[in-house]
């Protein structure tokens, strides 16, 4: 990808601000990751009282290796936790358990923007892969018609990015309030939560905006071109 006043107006602000999300988050977990539950309750036990109290029985929770590499897998229907949340009973940890089982209550009720994103992943997949160097191709051998296709296909994963954003914070309010109504956590304790799910909601934010703007850029480059 070739720099312009473009990429350097619009994308580097983004990318910049993606690297400060990824240290907020890292450095919020790390922090919280410190401060135990005054209820003992695991990551694990977390996650099994969201799904219980959801009637939810078909979906397994099992550990999976790496930090943040937490996540709930549709497919197969299956939260993974990672190794410092699964069996810790810290802030952070619930925290997140919680977040990664509130994926699974929008899957079980068939949430619509959850099924949206769901459908784009194998649009996402090719558009961000393939339609920012198709557009570049356009542009560089003077060809409109391939210009537009790499817009239009990087377009979908824009539109992916931007659903994202939904799902995710949907996630942490499903969360915060089934730990909440549960009395899983003290207030003072949930606000330690919303800290560690606002600084990972950062990241997708962060995400959004790069895709946004890689994909004015895109736009604007073929406006001068023609």
């Amino acid at each position: 990808m070739f720099f312009d006043e473009y990429y350097l107006i619009l994308v580097v602000p983004t990318l910049i601000l993606s690297l400060w999300a990824q240290f907020m988050v890292k450095s919020t977990f790390a922090k919280y990751s410190k401060i135990l539950c005054s209820r003992n309750v695991t990551g694990m036990d977390a996650a099994s009282l969201l799904l219980k109290s959801n009637s939810i029985n078909n979906v397994r929770i099992e550990p999976v290796q790496g930090s943040l590499t937490d996540h709930y897998d549709p497919s197969a229907k299956i939260v993974r936790l990672s190794q410092p949340v699964y069996g810790n009973n810290s802030i952070a940890a619930v925290g997140v358990a919680a977040h990664e089982t509130g994926h699974a209550i929008q899957h079980a009720i068939k949430w619509g923007p959850l099924a949206l994103r769901s459908t784009l992943v194998p649009v996402a997949n090719i558009g961000s892969s393939l339609g920012p160097w198709i557009a570049i191709a356009g542009i560089g051998l003077g060809y409109p018609l391939l210009l537009n296709i790499g817009i239009f296909l990087f377009s979908g994963a824009v539109l992916f990015y931007v659903i994202t954003l939904p799902v995710e914070f949907n996630a942490s309010n499903r969360a915060i309030a089934i730990l909440r109504q549960n009395n899983v956590l003290s207030e003072q304790e949930l606000k330690g939560v919303k800290k560690v799910l606002t600084a990972a909601a950062l990241t997708y934010v962060a995400s959004a905006l790069t895709a946004i703007a890689s994909l004015l850029r895109l736009i604007l480059l073929s406006r001068r071109r023609r």
